[in-house]
C-alpha cells in the first residue's frame, strides 16, 4: 500500500515497513510527514509483529520542517509538536517493536524518532546530531528520548553544542544498538526481525508494553508491577507451549493466546 506523498508502507506477511519518503529534502517531519506515519502506524494490519522504520535516499531524517516554523503562530507550533510528541509516543505504545534503520543523517526530530523506537541499526557512516542550539531552536522535544537513551552528560554534549556523533559513538552511547558496514545495513536489519519473529508475538507484545511501564519508576515500583505480568505471562498458553517445547527439545508452536 503507499500513502500518497510523504511515506511509503509495505506488508509483507508479518513485517511492515513505514518508509519516510522525501528524499529530496532529507525527509523533514513536517505535518504531512508526521500525519502519515501516524496514520500508518494506526492502520498496522492483524498480522504485523514488527516495523521497520526507514528513510529513503541518503539521509534518514534531518529533523522538522523548518519552513513550518518560520513566522508560525503559538497555536500552530503548538499543534506541530503536539503531533510529534503523539507520534512519538504511538511508537512505543503499539505491541510491534519498531526498529529504525538508520542511513546517512538523524539530526533533531530525526535523531529524537531514532532514540524512540525500540531498537536502532545504524549505517557505519550515519551520524546522528540534536544541533537545534545552532539556530536559536534548543532540542527541548528530542531531548526526552535521547537523554533516556544515552544518559545526561551525554546527552547534554549533544543538546549544548550540536557537535555530530559518529555511528560507532551513537552505539557505544546507547543512542542505537548496532552498526554496521553500509552495505550489511538490511542484512542486520532482517537478522533483528528475524530474531523477533522467532517468539510469541503476544509474548513479545506484553514485554514492550511492561518495559515501558516500569522503566521510569524507581526499583520497588518496578518489581510491583513487573511481578503480577511475570505470573499473568507464565500461565498464558503461548508460554507453557515455550516452556515444554524447550524441555521436549522441540520448536515451540506459539497460538497467540
Amino acid at each position: 500500500m503507499e500513502i500518497p506523498n510523504h511515506v511509503l508502507v509495505e506488508h509483507q506477511g508479518p513485517v511492515s515497513r513505514i518508509v519516510l519518503n522525501r528524499p529530496e529534502r532529507r525527509n523533514p517531519l513536517s505535518r504531512a510527514m508526521m500525519t502519515e506515519i501516524l496514520a500508518a502506524i494506526r492502520a498496522l494490519p492483524e498480522e504485523s509483529q514488527v516495523v521497520v522504520m526507514a528513510g529513503a535516499g541518503p539521509a534518514f531524517s534531518a529533523g522538522h520542517d523548518l519552513t513550518e516554523l518560520v513566522g508560525t503562530s503559538e497555536k500552530e507550533a503548538d499543534e506541530l509538536f503536539e503531533l510529534c510528541t503523539e507520534m512519538m509516543e504511538t511508537i512505543q505504545s503499539i505491541p510491534q517493536p519498531v526498529i529504525a534503520r538508520v542511513q546517512g543523517v538523524a539530526a533533531a526530530a530525526g535523531c529524537q524518532l531514532v532514540a524512540a523506537c525500540d531498537l536502532a541499526v545504524a549505517a557505519a557512516t550515519c551520524r546522528f546530531s540534536t544541533p537545534g542550539v545552532k539556530i536559536g531552536l534548543f532540542c527541548s522535544t528530542p531531548m526526552v528520548p535521547v537523554s533516556r537513551a544515552v544518559g545526561r552528560k551525554r546527552a547534554l554534549e549533544m543538546l549544548l553544542t550540536g557537535t555530530p556523533i559518529d555511528a560507532e559513538t551513537a552505539a557505544d552511547w546507547g543512542l542505537i544498538n548496532r552498526v554496521v558496514p553500509d552495505e550489511d545495513l538490511d542484512a542486520a536489519v532482517d537478522d533483528l526481525v528475524d530474531a523477533i519473529l522467532s517468539a510469541s508475538p503476544m509474548v513479545v507484545g506484553l514485554g514492550k508494553q511492561t518495559f515501558y511501564e516500569q522503566i521510569e519508576v524507581d526499583q520497588a515500583q518496578a518489581y510491583r508491577h513487573a511481578g503480577p505480568v511475570m505470573v499473568k505471562n507464565a500461565l498464558m498458553e503461548d508460554a507453557q507451549e515455550g516452556m515444554s517445547a524447550f524441555l521436549e527439545k522441540r520448536k515451540p508452536e506459539w497460538r497467540g493466546r
